[in-house]
């Protein structure tokens, strides 16, 4: 684990950054305290489309009748 002060992580920003991205704890402190740690963010992975399939028929789709448009006013 490193402990960096805020001014130093600062000037080191991008040479933290990568060291945390390999792994590295780092711990930004303010005073002496510590205020964060920098860790890597976990992989983003898309999010596949469709996920209510089967959930929502063709008919969800359907306009609605006029007299049930018109209960909505």
């Amino acid at each position: 684990m490193k402990v960096v002060n805020v001014h130093d992580a600062k000037t080191h920003l991008s040479r933290l950054l990568e060291e945390a991205k390999l792994g590295e704890e780092i711990i930004i402190a303010k005073n002496g305290e510590a205020y964060v740690r920098l860790v890597p963010v976990a992989p983003y992975e898309n999010r596949k489309l469709g996920f209510l399939e089967g959930f929502v028929d063709a008919e969800f789709f359907d306009e609605l009748p006029e007299d049930e448009l018109s209960s909505w006013d």
